[in-house]
């Protein structure tokens, strides 16, 4: 059993190390110069985020990304918070039910150069530009069916009989919707929005077709990486990064407080 258990850690630590060592290398390799493939250890310095944050064209694929993201977000939990609800009701036709939930589901499941394509000739044949605003129509597309499963799944897991009481006891729809049941979907609206977030940052193929003459940060990245590696594309991958990091645990706070006040 000694050996078992020996071989299970030694495979624990090598998955660990596979997992965390390109993400520890491209942290360290921020803080240092490179010379034909080789770290210069004496080079130690902040001079790539200093050099990064000076580059104009970096700071507005970060805003662009930004407001991409941000709008992108905003319209997915509004669509998916409508859908859930409306395929949640009982008096709603299972086959709406399921071409909404393919619908949705598909663009999601698709290959991205698939989703990227598609969309690519859909706003060509309805007149829509390439650009930014193409872009955020078509991360709404991507990641609306993160939120409208989230929220799906937790209202199939909601009592029906907190809005019947609801109503028994004179709240109107609109009362009803904000005192009973957004209460209740705060946490799943939360890790929706960060998750649609993290994604939306991060698409790159799709946004490749539909972008234009724009620029989002992974774009930016992209063409940085076709002219060479260098140590500003870790500092800018590092602080990625921390932000993800920062998002992730703030999310962790927040659902650990929500269970807590839950259990008391």
């Amino acid at each position: 059993m000694k050996p078992v258990r020996t071989l299970l850690n030694i495979i624990a630590v090598l998955t660990v190390f596979l997992l965390y060592a390109p993400i520890f290398l491209v942290v360290l390799t921020s803080f240092f110069s490179v010379r034909r493939g080789k770290i210069i250890w004496e080079s130690f310095s902040f001079n790539w985020y200093a050099k990064l944050f000076s580059n104009a064209e970096i700071g507005a694929a970060v805003l662009s990304s930004i407001k991409v993201g941000i709008v992108a977000v905003t319209a997915t939990l509004v669509l998916s918070l409508a859908m859930s609800i409306y395929t949640s009701r009982a008096r709603t036709p299972r086959w709406e039910r399921t071409t909404i939930s393919a619908l949705v589901f598909l663009p999601f499941l698709l290959p991205p150069i698939i989703t990227g394509m598609a969309l690519l000739v859909t706003m060509k044949e309805v007149g829509i530009a390439r650009g930014v605003n193409a872009v955020i129509l078509g991360h709404v597309v991507f990641v609306l069916a993160i939120g409208f499963r989230t929220l799906q799944t937790r209202l199939s897991m909601l009592d029906p009989a907190l809005v019947w009481a609801a109503r028994d006891l004179g709240a109107g729809p609109w009362r009803c919707f904000f005192q009973v049941l957004l209460p209740q979907l705060a946490m799943p609206l939360a890790t929706s929005a960060i998750m649609s977030l993290a994604i939306s940052f991060d698409e790159t193929m799709i946004t490749l077709f539909i972008v234009g003459d724009g620029m989002t940060l992974p774009i930016r990245l992209y063409g940085m990486m076709r002219y060479g590696f260098t140590p500003e594309i870790s500092a800018l991958v590092t602080l990625v990064l921390l932000v993800t990091a920062i998002l992730t645990g703030a999310l962790a706070i927040l659902y650990r407080g929500r269970t807590a006040s839950i259990a008391e």
